[in-house]
This record gives structure tokens, C-alpha cells and sequence, in this order.
């Protein structure tokens, strides 16, 4: 991790390289980005209610099996293939890049994930949210999103009661966008929270802190701080309230 101190024209940027901490169960591979250590002597490896954002590979024909998630919000979002789900409240749905999945695990869900044989290969983020309090009620949420716009950010979900198209019962805010060479936008910012980018395909700077692919950065003030792509990229980013009530007991997203 890199820290860049506060200079007169912004604030300080910690950038991170990409995470060592990875999973492989053959035609199921996961790398988990923990936004927390990104941040010189944070005792946390999320950041308020963000708990961790999994970068995910599922190759086609892939099934993993039925399983229960409890008290943690995962939202999939997919850039490109599909990834196929099932749930014991009889759903079955494709999300894709024009759809967005939220799982609100709350007291318990019970859910498959799945790739057909003639699919693409699929790499997605899976980001896990701590909510506000234990046991609520679950729920599954998945939907269409707005068209996506080059060099624009996308807002896809918030806490509940805002204005984005899916909610997470927590104080965080979600955006994408896709950046030809040579873009620049403004990272997103709230008062009072921080924010988290993840390179999610190309490379950025930040300010003028580069930042590759699948590195990251976390801007702790909301300030207007610009994010300019070197070539074609894709990120993320998220504005969090680190003063947000959180739980610690998700199956994953602790």
C-alpha cells in the first residue's frame, strides 16, 4: 500500500496493489479486495459498512451448489456474460450488464449460482455490505439499470429510500463507468463519507497517483479529486459513511 499525503491541490489517496488474498476451487476462483487495508494502521479490513469486494471467475458449466448466506447485503454486478441464479423462493434469474442482482440476506437466503456450458467466461464483482442490524428481514432484489454512457458515472445502488434503481440497508453508495483513453470525471463524493475505487479492466490516475488493473484507492475526504484513464477502463467506485452502524456477522462479509 502507498500513502500519498494531502498537497494544496487535494486530499491524501491511499492506493492499494492488487489483493494476495484469492481462493481457487478449480472452475470457481475468487480474489477478495478488503477496502480497509488500503489504509496505513486501519484495524479493520473493511471500511464502515464496507466489508469486502470479491473479484469472481466462474468458467462455463459451472454450478455452485445451494448454500445460505446470513445478515449481509451482496450485490452482483456483471460487466459482461451472465451469471444464473436460483433461490428456495423459486426465482430464477440472469443478471447481466443490463441487470443488477441484490441479495439482502438478512435472517437467511438460500441460493445457487450457476454458468450453462455454451456461456462466456464470467469475471464479476460480488461486494458485500455489513447492514445496519441482525436478523432482518431477507429479500432478493434484481432488476434492470439505466443504459450505460461513456465517461459518465452510473448510480446503481444506495441505502434504502434513495434514489438509485436497487437498495442495501446500509450507508453506501455504488457507481460504474467505462472511460475511453484519455477521460477524465470526477470521483464521486458525499459529504461526510469516503470513497473506494476499483479498477475493475484498463488504468487510471487519481489525481496523479496511478492506479492499474484490479488496484484500487481510497480518497478520505469528499473532495473533488480526477480520475483519468491511460487507456479503455472500466471502475467502480464507492461513497461510505464510516460513522454507519454495522454488524460483523456475515456468512462472508464480515
Amino acid at each position: 500500500m502507498d500513502e500519498h499525503p494531502p498537497t494544496e491541490a487535494g486530499p491524501p489517496i491511499y492506493t492499494a496493489p492488487r489483493t494476495q488474498v484469492s481462493q481457487n476451487q478449480g472452475k470457481f476462483r475468487i480474489h477478495l479486495n478488503f477496502p480497509g487495508h488500503a489504509v496505513p494502521e486501519h484495524d479493520d479490513h473493511g471500511y464502515g459498512p464496507l466489508a469486502t469486494v470479491v473479484e469472481s471467475f466462474m468458467d462455463p458449466g459451472t454450478l455452485i451448489r445451494m448454500h445460505q448466506h446470513r445478515n449481509e447485503e451482496i450485490v452482483s454486478w456483471v460487466p459482461d456474460g451472465v451469471m444464473r441464479h436460483d433461490d428456495r423462493q423459486g426465482n430464477e434469474l440472469v443478471t447481466d450488464s443490463e441487470h443488477l442482482m441484490v441479495m439482502n440476506a438478512g435472517s437467511g437466503f438460500w441460493h445457487a449460482e450457476e454458468t450453462y456450458g455454451d456461456d462466456p467466461p464470467l469475471r464479476m464483482l460480488q461486494i458485500f455490505v455489513r447492514p445496519h442490524s441482525l436478523n432482518l428481514e431477507p429479500n432478493i432484489q434484481h432488476g434492470p439499470i439505466p443504459d450505460a454512457a461513456p465517461d459518465e458515472w452510473r448510480y446503481l445502488f444506495g441505502p434504502e429510500d434513495g434514489d438509485a434503481p436497487l437498495y442495501v440497508r446500509n450507508d453506501v453508495h455504488f457507481y460504474d463507468c467505462r472511460l475511453d483513453p484519455d477521460a477524465t470525471v470526477t470521483l464521486p463524493s458525499r459529504a461526510g463519507c469516503v470513497t473506494y475505487l476499483y479498477v475493475f479492466d484498463g488504468a487510471v490516475t487519481v489525481e496523479d497517483e496511478p492506479v492499474g488493473y484490479t488496484e484500487s484507492a481510497l480518497v478520505p475526504a469528499d473532495s473533488e479529486v480526477r480520475v483519468t484513464a491511460t487507456e479503455r477502463s472500466t471502475v467502480v467506485a464507492f461513497c461510505i459513511n464510516p460513522e454507519a452502524p454495522i454488524t460483523r456477522q456475515g456468512t462472508i462479509g464480515r
